[in-house]
């Protein structure tokens, strides 16, 4: 039987409002700091696109963001395979046209083919919305800010993005309320999102969405983390006409398994009733 989820890729966005920013960049960018680097990056809902309109917040979020980023150490990641993909598709970001660091680890990597250096960079939105090498994730401690002009080319690049497993918003009330189009684009392109928090984590619960939109997931209604995993792997299949010996247990008037089951429009683990058959 096929699996129904498949996580392809995702870059998680987060989306830095104006009223938020003001009041907490620095608190923000220690936060995400931690997120980007967390377990060397390798979390398929690191935050790999940080998008931002131009501002003196945003440039403080950048140099504080920059600053604890100079200060986390190189660390080793699973497997040589992706350590040698990282740093591919790093080099491969940081040579894109109008792409600028703003800083990698300071600590010197002493074993360069398994260890990561956690780095962020920088681009405007224009030369991002134009360039799909730069949509791709770069899996590691690896983020992109995206500096946009104003609100308007912020909601352009949110409705860019491809389907996203997280998004984010650090936002006020006002901030939301006031950007009632952003927040309606941002809910379509992702399976969970996050207000004022971080992607990086994952509870295993019942209300857990760990899927999205393609190519997040190959069908952003199955989930591969808590309850609703289970739809991975199994399929409906109806038994009509079939005489009560021959049906599944799951399925006999008798109940043998004593399981839940809908009759007649009603949840119940009894037997049959004679007034129901």
């Amino acid at each position: 039987m096929p699996i129904l989820f498949l996580r392809k890729w995702a870059v998680n966005p987060v989306f830095l409002l104006l009223e938020k920013l003001a009041a907490s960049a620095s608190d923000i960018a220690t936060m995400y700091a931690a997120s980007i680097t967390l377990s060397v990056g390798q979390f398929c809902t690191n935050p790999g696109l940080i998008v931002g309109i131009e501002s003196e917040p945003l440039q403080r979020f950048i140099h504080d963001l920059g600053k604890a980023i100079q200060k986390t150490e190189p660390e080793k990641m699973l497997h040589t395979g992706i350590a040698a993909a990282y740093t591919g598709k790093r080099e491969a970001a940081l040579m894109q046209d109008n792409v600028h660091l703003i800083a990698e680890s300071s600590h010197s990597v002493d074993q360069p083919e398994i260890k990561a250096l956690p780095t962020v960079a920088t681009v405007d939105a224009k030369t991002f919305l134009a360039n799909p090498v730069l949509h791709k994730e770069v899996f590691g401690p690896y983020s992109l800010v995206i500096r946009c002009a104003d609100g308007n080319e912020m909601l352009e690049v949110a409705k860019h993005l491809e389907g996203q497993l997280t998004a984010t918003i650090m936002a006020t009330e006002a901030d939301i309320i006031n950007n009632d189009e952003l927040l309606e684009a941002i809910k379509n392109i992702c399976g969970r999102l996050i207000l004022n928090g971080v992607p990086t984590g994952v509870e295993v619960c019942q209300s857990m969405q760990h899927g999205g939109p393609y190519p997040a997931a190959t069908d952003s209604r199955f989930t591969s983390v808590g309850a609703d995993a289970i739809r991975r792997f199994v399929r409906p299949v109806a038994f009509q006409n079939w005489p009560d010996s021959l049906l599944p247990d799951e399925l006999k008037e008798s109940n043998p398994l004593g399981i839940w089951r809908m009759v007649d429009e009603e949840w119940n683990n009894r037997e049959l009733k004679e007034e129901s058959r």
